[in-house]
């Protein structure tokens, strides 16, 4: 008789299966073509049904299963019965026979907290950017990153009308990552991946200190960090705030589960805990390898301009 598995595994076999329910979600809004844009705080921090749609997918159907779990979300929400079509009770059976890392067996739900952006690239959304699209679904305990999934629900968008659209990544510190090729830049190479619409001049000027061979601009912390771990660019250095606890904390599980590393620009962790501020304010620097050459290299004059 199996044991039944430990909870860890438990929520994130139904968080992959919840972020695939939000890709249906994301692609048919777009297919139906009214986004229901607001914005926000302006221009560049934007809404659209998606978004709302899609959190409350993912919190209400995490929530019916492990009601005990705090699950924090980027979107203020309407406190409607959510309707039954957007409920996902799934889970990845795939997930499930692997075995929980010894360190995460006795977990409780109480223990633990989940960061959801629903669309993480709502911009890029809004303008068909769509392969910077991610979904991400955070799992933290004792104020760390410790599991995540990241969806690409337009994976494959470009390859045309018989390809399979979407994919799933997942990964558990101390299990490794899945859903695709770990890959690293060639040697010696530099590039830079950055923010695509909230650049200014502490941003570059910090990537200009690095001297980077090229940059690459995209949107999404999701998007960013799976470049860096497809080998597509060697570092994420983003000299702001901006970021929230939201955008890092999925990509950041994933990454430190094949051995990177990020942290804000001053190489402080970030924390994840229920009752930490949402803002990452002192930025953000990530790397699958050789982290340590892109940290020694932040000018102090940025740091300064950082607080975290």
């Amino acid at each position: 008789n199996m044991a039944s598995p430990a909870l860890l595994m438990r929520v994130v076999a139904s968080a992959y299966s919840v972020s695939e329910k939000a890709a249906t979600i994301v692609r048919s809004v777009m297919a139906a073509g009214d986004l229901g844009i607001v914005e926000k705080t302006g221009a560049n921090d934007l809404q659209t049904k998606a978004d709302r749609l899609v959190q409350m997918s993912i919190c209400a159907s995490l929530a019916r299963k492990f009601p005990k779990v705090t699950i924090i979300g980027e979107e203020e929400l309407p406190s409607d019965e959510v309707t039954d079509e957007l409920i996902e009770d799934g889970h990845c059976e795939e997930i499930l026979k692997k075995t929980c890392p010894a360190q995460y067996t006795g977990i409780k739900e109480e223990e633990l907290v989940i960061w959801v952006d629903p669309l993480d690239g709502t911009k890029e959304y809004t303008e068909g950017l769509l392969d910077h699209v991610t979904v991400l679904i955070g799992i933290a305990y004792k104020g760390k990153a410790i599991a995540g999934v990241i969806n690409q629900p337009y994976y494959n968008y470009e390859a045309g009308a018989g390809a399979v659209l979407g994919r799933t990544i997942w990964g558990v510190l101390g299990m490794g990552a899945f859903g695709f090729q770990l890959t690293e830049v060639p040697a010696g190479k530099h590039i830079i991946i950055t923010t695509r619409s909230h650049s200014n001049t502490l941003v570059n000027d910090c990537i200009s200190a690095l001297n980077p061979d090229s940059v690459i601009r995209v949107g999404g912390a999701g998007n960013k960090i799976i470049q860096l771990i497809e080998g597509k660019a060697s570092a994420y250095v983003f000299a702001s705030p901006g970021c929230k606890k939201w955008d890092t904390c999925a990509p950041e599980a994933i990454l430190h589960a094949v051995g990177g590393k990020i942290t804000d620009i001053h190489g402080n962790s970030f924390q994840y805990s229920k009752d930490v501020k949402h803002m990452n304010s002192a930025g953000v620097l990530a790397a699958l390898r050789n982290y340590d050459y892109y940290a020694s290299r932040i000018p102090n004059t940025v740091k300064q301009s950082l607080v975290p």
